[in-house]
């Protein structure tokens, strides 16, 4: 098993990257079908608590009962935030994807800038939940039926909210593009030492694997 993998690698070494860089196109692709984040509201009167998964195309679970709540204290409903993020969504996260896919099929070193979209993508997500949660917290109708002092809602872990427990929780969907992210930052790393190791007319091993014989060029 090994010898073939190794044979196969040798007829063209810039393969485990781009495996890598595919696999990752293919999951961030997924990640559009599963919640990225969970909050989860807690209280005696609700024993089961209250959930609301938010994915990046849309909202589900408890959000009316949520809404009626939030609406005490002044809160906007929760649908009409990041309505434009949700909306670009799927072209960006399709646009990211295309990008590590076509990333796979080329070997110029300015090419890797297209691996930004899919690599920071995670990021972008937390720092726009994070704006939106800030948002939400100082935004309160000041003629609400409750008056609470402006806050933040966490992005991750507890926290409290009147007499809520407040619980988020990163999901599987953010996961996943995380896990994208890093399977690119691999094959780009890969990439990189199989096009030095031709240059260099060095073999290349991991473990038992050997992605560049002695002989090869680059």
């Amino acid at each position: 098993m090994i010898e073939r993998l190794n044979r196969w690698l040798g007829e063209d070494p810039f393969r485990l990257p781009r495996a890598f860089f595919i696999a990752a196109s293919w999951l961030l692709l997924l990640s559009l079908l599963f919640p990225y984040w969970r909050m989860t509201l807690q209280a005696p009167q609700y024993p089961g608590g209250l959930r609301v998964d938010i994915y990046v195309t849309h909202l589900a679970g408890d959000v009316n009962e949520v809404d009626n709540l939030n609406h005490y204290i002044g809160m906007k409903k929760l649908h009409e935030a990041a309505q434009v993020e949700r909306f670009l969504a799927p072209l960006a996260i399709g646009a990211a994807a295309l990008l590590g896919e076509a990333l796979a099929f080329t070997r110029r070193r300015w090419m890797a800038v297209m691996a930004l979209p899919a690599m920071l993508f995670p990021i972008i997500f937390l720092a726009d939940m994070y704006y939106w949660l800030y948002r939400y917290g100082h935004d309160l109708d000041p003629n609400a039926p409750l008056r609470l002092p402006p806050f933040t809602p966490p992005l991750i872990g507890t926290g409290v909210v009147g007499q809520f427990r407040t619980v988020a929780e990163l999901q599987v969907g953010f996961w996943m593009a995380l896990a994208a992210s890093i399977m690119i930052a691999i094959g780009l790393h890969f990439r990189r030492a199989v096009r030095t190791a031709m240059e260099r007319h060095q073999s290349l091993r991991i473990g038992p694997l050997t992605l560049v014989p002695g002989e090869a060029r680059a």
